[in-house]
Order: C-alpha cells, then structure tokens, then sequence
C-alpha cells in the first residue's frame, strides 16, 4: 500500500527568537504541493520495523519513518511489525521536508493499518518529537505557523502554480541554526486579516517578508544564490522567488502552469526542476480519507 508524502513550501520564514532549549521561535507560511515522495507501508507477520533498500545517505535504523513508527508502536496495545518502503523524489536537505512528511504520513498510515486510534490532534502531537515540520504534514492543510512550527492556523490560500528548482547539493539544518550570522530577533509579523478569515492576498504575503535563514545559506553556497537570481528573471514579479525552509532549494510562484512550464524548459544543467501545483489540502489528508492511492503525490517532473 503506497500512500503519499508531499513536499512544501515556506513562503517565508521568520526566526523570532530563540528559546532556552536551543530551539528557535518562527513564524512561516507552509504551502502543501502536488509533489512529493510516497511511503510504501506493508504490514509484517513479526513485530520488527525495518526500511527496505533505504535511499542513499539515509540511516535505516534512525531514519524519520522508522521512528515514527516505532513512536507510534509504543501507543498501541500489542507488538507490531511493518516494512517500509521510501519512494523519493523530494531531495534531502533541500527545505522541502521530504523527512518530515515521510514521518507524517508514516504516522497517518499506520495509525489507520494498526487502528491506533489517535485523532489528528495526537498524531501531531507525536510527530512534534521528531520534528517540528511534522504536525503540518499530519494535519495536511496549507497555512500559517508559530512557535517552533507546531503552532498552525489553516490558510485560505489562492490556486497558484510553483517552479521548484534544486542545485542538487545538500544544506544541513543544524548548521543553519548554529551560525552566528543567522538574524534571530525578527519582530514578529502581524496579520490580524488571517484569524479573521479573510481570502490571503498572495501578493502581499510573500511582500510581507522574507527567508531570515537565505543570507546565511547564500555565503555558505554561492550557488543557491545564483539559483534565486535565475528565478527572478523568469517569475512576473521579483519578490515571488526565494528559497524555502533552510535551503538549497528555491522557488518562482506563477499564476498558471503554462508559464512555470515555459520557464523549466530553461533549467541549466546541472540543477533539478519541477512543476507543481500548491494545494490547501495536501493528497496525505485526502488519501487517509479514502485509503491510500497510488501516486497521488508524483506530480510532474519538466
């Protein structure tokens, strides 16, 4: 049973602060995409849980999915077992959580295979010990986020189309975090429109502001730089392409998907590209509707 993990955005980043525990204050807005990896779930006849040919890189005893399942294993009333399968196409160390929805759909799939039985509400709660960009994943909607990322308000956010480009290097988020150029005082941004429910001016939300963490990521590699400079040629309005998370990948926003297309036909050798579509309800939350589906998160590539 494949089910699928979708990749997102962060239409801009925040760092508010930084809390006693290491930990930092942000504020983003996380827009689902179309795109993305899909988890491959298949339950065992014994109570281990084990990765089947993990990804290059990865750890298979430490690895995101593993340890949501294991997390979830811990809640349920008997001991057991599942294979999983990784079908990745979102690219490691990229800002586009590719682990963390891993884990949230994981978390999802299973809570549904095992009759667990935890509403969305735990399930979220769970996924925040292993990563703060799990509970948008298991929530599955687009929208606005506080605190260390936990805190979530659902976003009515317009049908846009998003040119996602990657240089196919890695950045580390810790590293990010640790350096002493990152801006960690940011005044807090605020939007009273948005708990009032207003329709978002896409516009105005990517004017609002922008990636604290893209200077840090550009010094450290020149290319991603050059990568947002290549975007901005190519989107209608320059403010619309930056990078997302903590890098290395970036992002134009079109209005419609003839344009991205036209623009990814331009992609210099080298780097990696897709299409996508931003989505307020991720494929993960459709699909733990109906059952799970099979490439519901494939999306389109060129």
């Amino acid at each position: 049973m494949r089910w699928p993990a979708p990749a997102k955005l962060n239409l801009f980043l925040r760092v508010t602060g930084r809390r006693e525990d290491g930990r930092h204050d942000l504020q983003t807005v996380f827009q689902l995409l179309d795109f993305g990896d899909e988890v491959e779930i298949t339950p065992r006849h014994d109570d281990r849980i084990v990765l089947l040919d993990p990804p290059p890189g990865l750890d298979a005893g430490n690895e995101l999915s593993v340890r949501a399942a294991r997390a979830l294993r811990a809640r349920a009333a008997a001991p057991r077992g599942v294979s999983i399968r990784l079908v990745k196409r979102i690219p490691q160390g990229a800002g586009l959580g590719g682990g963390s929805s891993n884990a949230a759909t994981t978390l999802v799939a299973l809570n549904r295979i095992w009759e667990t039985g935890l509403d969305e509400r735990q399930l979220a709660a769970l996924g925040l010990r292993l990563g703060a960009d799990v509970p948008v994943f298991v929530h599955g909607r687009s929208g606005w986020a506080e605190g260390v990322g936990e805190r979530l308000l659902a976003l009515p956010l317009p049908p846009l189309w998003y040119l996602v480009v990657h240089p196919r290097i890695s950045v580390s988020t810790a590293e990010v975090f640790a350096d002493p150029g990152l801006t960690r005082d940011s005044p807090p941004l605020k939007m009273p429109r948005l708990s009032a429910g207003w329709p978002v001016d896409a516009a105005a939300l990517l004017a609002a502001a922008g990636n604290d963490c893209e200077p840090v990521v550009r010094l450290r590699h020149p290319v991603v730089g050059r990568l947002i400079e290549w975007l901005r040629q190519r989107v209608e309005r320059a403010e619309w392409a930056r990078m997302t998370g903590t890098g290395s990948a970036a992002f134009g926003v079109f209005r419609g998907e003839e344009p991205a297309r036209r623009a990814i036909r331009e992609l210099p050798e080298g780097w990696d590209g897709w299409v996508a579509r931003g989505v307020a309800e991720s494929p993960l939350r459709k699909a733990a509707r109906r059952g799970p589906a099979n490439g519901d998160a494939a999306g389109e590539r060129g």
